[in-house]
């Protein structure tokens, strides 16, 4: 699952983006709102976290472009200012969220799950597959009951298998689930964490088909 994150503290930004990519998300971080809004555009993302005091554009107006286009893409602002003016502006910017630093770093991962939960097109906490089972409260695998532990790139793979039931993923696709803008993606590399996901889920009822052309899919098979 990809989260945009537009903080110009390099400290803050650098510890959220480590925090939030133990927590198996996909994070593309920028420094400044003009970047962010050209991401924006280009990209699709499952959440966008905007400063609101960014250089160059600031988030309420990299807020107020990405409502103008159409895109109702969750978005949290995080800014130090916690007037009650400021945050109904960013409110009726049209920001699903609004934080104010300093914050609790439990309080910001649940408004961040809770966004997720809101945006998905079926509300639910758990998603099964036979025995394959994703607690999106947890974000955490289990296969026939027990933890299946996953490295983050094999994790992004499954999961969105998992969210793509019913229909192939494209290669790109899961290429742009796996990886983030500062990261050298070779489209190739996903046949490797591919390959490892299928050895760790191996005879368990549950495999990945390759439809060779247009991506890849999940599907049951009997267990060994």
């Amino acid at each position: 699952m990809r989260i945009l994150l537009a903080e110009d503290n390099i400290e803050l930004a650098q510890w959220l983006t480590k925090l939030l990519r133990r927590e198996r998300y996909v994070i593309d971080c920028f420094d400044n709102g003009a970047d962010a809004d050209e991401a924006l555009v280009s990209q699709d993302y499952a959440l966008a976290i905007l400063d609101v005091g960014l250089p160059q554009r600031d988030g309420l107006a990299v807020l107020r472009n990405l409502r103008a286009r159409g895109d109702s893409t969750p978005v949290i602002l995080l800014t130090a200012r916690d007037s009650v003016d400021d945050r109904v502006a960013g409110l009726d910017g049209g920001a699903d969220d609004y934080v104010v630093k300093p914050f609790d770093v439990a309080e910001l991962e649940a408004r961040i799950r809770a966004q997720l939960r809101r945006s998905a097109p079926i509300a639910q906490q758990l998603i099964e597959f036979g025995p394959l089972a994703f607690d999106c409260q947890t974000r955490h695998f289990a296969l026939h009951g027990k933890t299946l532990t996953l490295t983050p790139r094999e994790h992004a793979v499954l999961e969105r298998l998992l969210r793509d039931l019913g229909r192939v993923t494209p290669k790109a696709a899961l290429v742009d689930s796996v990886f983030g803008l500062s990261d050298e993606a070779n489209p190739n590399a996903i046949e490797i964490y591919v390959h490892r996901v299928r050895k760790k889920i191996e005879g368990a009822g549950v495999a990945i088909s390759t439809l060779r052309g247009l991506g890849y899919c999940l599907r049951r098979v009997d267990a060994a």
